[in-house]
């Protein structure tokens, strides 16, 4: 499953040249995974009541076309790849058409304390259930 989060881009994540900061983005790409996880009906306060957490360990984004204040974005969201203690989503940041810039993250499960433990299959269950395998460009 995909899921788009619309984004109207403020001020405050504009730089002094006007366009979007790069750092703004990963901002995003949290919202929109956040945005996904709940909408297949795994909200994170959810997994995090278990006493897990997600931790990014990875992230890559390529800049395409850079993004203004006051314009409408959307943030695609995918996970792309899951094994039993790791998740990987892809990322595509659009305004209207053209894309603006793609990336992805992988999360290492944790417990309370850091730890990396497997995922466990009440979490991994719907993950898998919404598993959109997309082949990776090296």
């Amino acid at each position: 499953m995909r899921v788009r989060l619309p984004i109207t881009v403020r001020y405050a994540e504009t730089d002094a040249m006007g366009v979007v900061h790069h750092s703004s983005y990963v901002v995003w790409l949290e919202a929109a995974r956040v945005e996904w996880l709940e909408q297949i009906g795994l909200p994170y306060p959810q997994i995090e009541s278990q006493g897990l957490a997600f931790a990014v360990v990875e992230l890559g984004l390529t800049y395409r076309y850079p993004a203004r204040f006051g314009e409408q974005v959307e943030v695609e969201v995918w996970l792309c790849e899951a094994s039993s203690r790791t998740l990987r989503y892809q990322y595509r940041v659009w305004r209207g058409q053209t894309l603006l810039a793609e990336g992805f993250t992988r999360h290492l499960c944790q417990d309370a304390q850091g730890k990396a433990v497997r995922i466990p299959a009440a979490v991994a269950e719907p993950l898998i259930q919404h598993l959109v395998p997309t082949p990776r460009v090296c």
